[in-house]
C-alpha cells in the first residue's frame, strides 16, 4: 500500500481485511459528523497499534511512547478530512506512526547527544510483525465462537487445556480436538485472504 502521511492520502491494497476496511470508513464517517464515541472507538481500536509500533519497532521507553500517542492520535484528529480513501487508515496511522518517531528520535539524539536511530530494516520487520499478529487475530475473531474462546483462551492468554476445559465445563480431549479444528478452520481463513 502506498500512502503519504503527511498529505493524508493512500491507496488501497487487495490484502487488507474487506471488513476491517468497512468498520474504518464507518468510523471515520462518524468521525467526521462530531461524534465522539465513534472518536474513542477509532482510538481504541488502533491505539495498541501505535503503541506496538512505537515500543517494539523503535524501542520508545514508555514516557515517549506515551508522547508518540498523544501526538498521532492530535494529528490524526486534525487530519480527518484529509484522508481520502477511508480503507487504508490502518496504514495512514502506521505510516503517521512511524514518521513522528524518527522525528521524536531526532529531537532526542540532538538533545542528548545519541547517535543511534534503530535501522529502517529492525523498525519495518517489527512492524511487519505487529500489522502481521493484528491480521491474525481481526481473523481469529471471525471464527465461530467455541473455536474463537478456546483459541484465545489458549494461544493469547496462555491458559492450560486444563483450565480452559475447566471454565468451559467439558473434557480436556475435548479442548485439544476443538484447538486442532480452530487451528484449521484459521489457516483456511488466512489462506483466503492470501496471507
Amino acid at each position: 500500500m502506498n500512502t503519504d502521511a503527511g498529505e493524508g492520502r493512500a491507496t488501497e491494497s487487495s490484502s487488507e481485511p474487506q471488513a476491517a476496511s468497512t468498520e474504518d470508513s464507518r468510523l471515520l464517517a462518524l468521525c467526521r459528523q462530531g461524534d465522539q464515541q465513534a472518536w474513542a472507538d477509532l482510538v481504541d481500536r488502533y491505539s495498541s497499534y501505535v503503541y506496538a509500533i512505537a515500543v517494539r519497532g523503535f524501542r520508545l521507553d514508555e514516557h515517549a511512547a506515551e508522547d508518540l500517542f498523544q501526538d498521532v492520535f492530535a494529528r490524526t484528529y486534525e487530519r480527518l478530512g484529509q484522508l481520502q480513501d477511508s480503507g487504508s487508515l490502518r496504514a495512514w496511522i502506521g505510516q503517521l506512526t512511524r514518521r513522528l518517531a524518527i522525528d521524536q528520535l531526532r529531537a532526542r539524539r540532538i538533545q542528548i547527544g545519541l547517535q543511534e536511530i534503530p535501522e529502517p530494516e529492525a523498525v519495518e520487520d517489527a512492524i511487519g510483525d505487529i500489522e502481521s499478529a493484528i491480521y491474525v487475530r481481526e481473523t481469529l475473531d471471525r471464527l465461530p465462537g467455541p473455536f474463537k474462546e478456546i483459541l484465545d483462551r489458549f494461544f493469547v492468554r496462555g491458559e492450560s487445556y486444563r483450565k480452559i476445559a475447566a471454565a468451559l465445563d467439558v473434557p480436556p480431549g475435548t479442548i485439544a480436538s476443538r484447538i486442532s479444528r480452530g487451528l484449521e478452520k484459521l489457516r483456511i481463513l488466512l489462506e483466503e485472504e492470501e496471507f
